[in-house]
């Protein structure tokens, strides 16, 4: 079993892929400065170590102290339109920070490395559904940062004897038990749409409904957080050679703006107030993966994203959230301890 440093591992997928990891009985420790993720999204047993993956100082003292044999990296600045106004802190964050990470890993001879890519490097894409070798031409300075690194560990792999696999997500969504979205602010559609569900929201904006698509709206691939975990557990389980390998993770259907209302109206049983508002800049019309690498050479199936189930595990875990929030169990380290 493998001792996992998980950057990250306390926000949205970290925190999951940390369970899923644990439950597998790998070993993890998680580094993450709390700016968007959460303390009771850790899991027990998991150490954890509060700051930042830029600290190089920190990174040298955790790998010393567990013996890291791969790293999981998610810790990154996300929300696009941020992205898109002030750039200066995703290349900080996602670019020269991971950097420095990644000499410290290069130092101390830790070669497994998976990264939490985005299908962002795409742009607009040309040709559907989108596979990994399609044209990569971000809009947005997320998916740029994203691009770049990918392109960094590319480049290590190559000189450095690395074995790294980058995971493209298309709409990673859903819930596993007590895990799930809890950004601040929201952005992503399914939470958005929980929100006025339970009365926290008046009503849910769309963003243009004058798309060439079936209904007007926009079209997404969603797929479930866990099966997200699932793809990273298999990568880990199979890197026994240097390389860098890409992956999309995405199931091959999209839903539109509209069916994603409706089910979310279905499954909670409320009525979702709608407006429609101007398209937003740099929205596809249709985003919609061709997984069909990640399933042929890796095994993977997305066997918990069906719209409904990703609607359903993520209803009940924003009805779990107004009840008492308690840290499971990680145990958490301090440097001098």
């Amino acid at each position: 079993m493998a001792r996992v440093l998980v950057t990250g591992g306390a926000g949205y997928v970290g925190s999951v892929c940390s369970a899923e990891l644990i439950s597998q009985g790998h070993s993890v420790v998680v580094i993450d400065n709390l700016s968007a993720g959460h303390r009771h999204a850790l899991s027990r047993p998991a150490a954890f170590y509060e700051g930042d993956i830029g600290d190089t100082e920190l990174l040298r003292h955790v790998i010393d102290a567990h013996g890291i044999d791969a790293v999981f990296h998610f810790a990154a600045k996300a929300l696009i339109p941020e992205s898109v106004i002030d750039p200066a802190p995703f290349f900080r964050v996602n670019v020269i920070s991971a950097f420095a990470m990644l000499e410290v890993l290069r130092a101390w001879n830790v070669k497994k490395f998976v990264f939490s890519s985005t299908a962002a490097v795409y742009g607009i894409p040309t040709a559907l559904p989108i596979d990994e070798e399609a044209a990569k031409l971000p809009v947005n300075s997320y998916g740029e940062s994203k691009l770049v690194f990918e392109r960094i560990l590319a480049s290590y792999a190559s000189a450095y004897d690395l074995s790294v696999v980058a995971f493209r997500y298309f709409n990673a969504s859903g819930a596993a038990g007590s895990l799930g979205e809890d950004h601040r602010p929201e952005t992503h559609i399914i939470p958005l749409l929980l929100d006025v569900a339970s009365d926290d929201r008046s009503e849910f904006t769309i963003y243009g409904d004058d798309y060439a698509t079936p209904d007007g709206t926009c079209l997404r691939d969603y797929v479930h957080v866990l099966d997200i975990a699932r793809a990273h557990v298999l990568a880990l389980n199979r890197m026994d050679r240097p390389g860098f390998s890409a992956y999309n993770i995405g199931t091959g259907a999209s839903y539109s703006v509209l069916e994603v209302c409706a089910t979310v109206s279905e499954v909670t049983g409320k009525h979702i107030p709608l407006r429609t508002g101007s398209r937003r800049l740099g929205d596809p019309a249709v985003l919609c993966a061709d997984p069909r690498k990640l399933v042929r050479e890796l095994g993977w199936a997305p066997e918990n994203s069906s719209l409904k189930n990703i609607v359903e595990t993520a209803w009940r875990h924003r009805q779990s959230l107004t009840t008492s929030q308690a840290m499971e169990g990680a145990m958490v380290c301090e440097v001098d301890a």
